[in-house]
């Protein structure tokens, strides 16, 4: 059985250990030691990395077939036998502390906020996830995240002790353990109980801030809340104050002041839309009106494009090609009345000779031309034969 330094002092840094055995694992190797303070992939929890002696460590996890032995991944061989010194990466081990020790503090809040049990979590990303066992309610939500920076802010102690599994019965547990025999208890002092494997800090304060950053149903009653903690906690909130600064200087405006300016743009945009949409009706109404014929070839403007090819499709046994030069591109669409005698497909194939790209079937065809190629593509739809 492999020694878990990591439960004795999660916050030691280096380690020495013995190598018990060694055995290649595809381009990497399979390192166990007497004892480690590596934590494997568990509960939830990511595994460290670091470095034994001078190979790195780049995966930690417990033995498929025997649950109390601890492998390491290494990038090249130990001698078996030897004495190494180990040293996790801290800045990656605390930034994990503190996502358990939050996701405890959150699963009790929202045990209290609105009995939510825990039912699964994911701790792998800087925003963590928890699922509970009841729809969304946003007020829950929102109480619980007071209730758990409550906690925060109230600097409990956090510790973890064993008891045998006769006990476990008499704890007031927030959830029973899923493993028998002796069962390791984290408890943050007059907040929260619950049996755990995992790294936590000494307090709560070293948690916060803990902020709930969204939720959503996940399953039929279920409820997914997603959320960040600590140094992650204040990360994501620098990116986007530095985000929210950066609009507010383009607004000539404060920060708090962006969603206002945002919401008076979005009126002057559907504003601006509808005027829009006014004059491609005026310019098509002109257009469709300097058009006769039932055979229309012409270049137009891009504005216009659609809603002249909607009327030219309305014209009694008219067929059309238009053409709209758009930036570096050219639109085109090949349209024409249900009951006018000519074959678009045929045409079409024509274009795509041409270098046309796009697709339709029937009495509609569109896509883009290339510029060099409006001439040409006017003209072959001028020459195609009638039906």
């Amino acid at each position: 059985m492999t020694k878990r330094l990591f439960w004795e002092d999660p916050y030691a840094k280096r380690f020495e250990a013995r190598v018990l055995e060694v055995r290649p694992k595809g381009k990497h190797y399979e390192v166990r030691l007497d004892q480690t303070l590596f934590y494997p992939t568990s509960g939830g929890q990511p595994h460290d990395t670091g470095r034994l002696g001078e190979a790195r460590v780049l995966d930690v996890y417990e033995n498929e077939k025997h649950g109390s032995e601890i492998l390491h991944l290494t990038d090249r061989p130990l001698e078996v036998g030897s004495v190494v010194e180990g040293e996790i990466d801290w800045p990656r081990r605390y930034r994990h502390m503190q996502r358990h020790t939050a996701q405890h503090i959150l699963s009790q809040a929202f045990l209290r906020a609105g009995k939510w049990n825990t039912v699964a979590v994911s701790l792998k990303n800087p925003i963590f996830t928890i699922d509970f066992d009841m729809t969304p309610d946003e007020a829950v939500v929102k109480e619980a995240e007071a209730l758990a920076n409550w906690a925060v802010y109230a600097n409990l102690p956090v510790r973890a002790f064993f008891v045998e599994e006769a006990r476990v019965p008499l704890l007031p547990l927030r959830r029973m353990p899923k493993v028998r025999g002796t069962v390791r208890v984290v408890e943050i002092e007059d907040w929260d109980l619950a049996p755990c494997g995992g790294t936590h800090l000494r307090s709560t304060a070293e948690a916060g801030p803990i902020k709930v950053l969204g939720f959503e149903r996940f399953k039929k009653h279920t409820t997914r809340v997603y959320a960040t903690a600590g140094w992650e906690a204040l990360g994501d909130y620098r990116k986007k104050h530095e985000a929210l600064k950066g609009l507010a200087l383009k607004f000539a405006s404060q920060p708090l002041e962006v969603p206002e300016r945002v919401e008076k743009l979005e009126r002057e945009l559907y504003e601006t839309k509808g005027r829009l949409i006014e004059a491609e009706r005026a310019l098509a109404g002109l257009l469709y009106e300097s058009l006769p014929g039932t055979r229309v070839a012409a270049q137009v403007p891009s504005l216009a494009l659609a809603e002249l090819a909607k009327r030219l499709s309305e014209r009694p046994e008219t067929a059309f090609l238009l053409v709209a030069p758009e930036g570096e591109r050219v639109r085109f669409v090949l349209g024409k009345h249900p009951e006018a005698p000519l074959d678009l497909g045929g045409i079409f194939e024509k274009l795509r000779a041409l270098g046309a790209k796009g697709g339709g079937s029937g009495a509609r065809y569109q896509g883009i031309l290339p510029p060099s190629k409006i001439d040409a593509a006017l003209q072959t739809f001028r020459a195609h034969p009638v039906d």
